[in-house]
């Protein structure tokens, strides 16, 4: 760093260096799947982060946290009767995804609450805050939900 007329002057390189640094320290849109994500309703958040060399999700908020008697929800419905009665806060519902070229994680699973099974499923963001979840049941028996980032 040189001093001119009592001010700081920073080298191009040290300059270039320091807006990357701000650049991302401000947190502009972001080009993988990590974060926390408001589900297709609203009625959930789900934290996609990294679990080994894979993407998983879990639910980190609901909207209605408990059932009517007043306890948490909970995974009432898993197929598996030694699964059931597990809290649904706190649920893994993502699973196993790979990347699979720029914005895309295939190979994975999620799971419904509503259904109480998982599906096959992908991974990809239409845009830097969009993220598109595919699952599918059978081959040509897919839908898509668009999640929103919120963190």
């Amino acid at each position: 760093m040189e001093r001119t007329n009592g001010r700081r002057v920073f080298p191009a390189a040290a300059g270039a260096g320091l807006a990357l640094a701000l650049a991302l320290a401000a947190g502009p849109a972001r080009a993988d799947a990590v974060g926390v994500w408001l589900a297709a309703g609203g009625e959930s958040r789900v934290a996609i982060a990294p679990c080994e060399d894979k993407l998983c999700g879990e639910i980190v908020w609901l909207r209605e946290p408990l059932m009517p008697d007043g306890s948490p929800k909970a995974d009432l419905l898993n197929e598996d009767e030694a699964l059931r009665g597990r809290p649904a806060l706190g649920l893994r519902i993502l699973s196993g995804f790979v990347p699979d070229g720029a914005g895309k994680w295939t190979g994975g699973q999620v799971y419904s609450l509503r259904a109480g099974k998982s599906f096959d499923a992908e991974l990809s963001l239409s845009g830097p805050d969009t993220l598109e979840v595919e699952a599918c049941a059978f081959l040509f028996s897919c839908r898509t939900q668009t999640w929103t980032r919120v963190e």
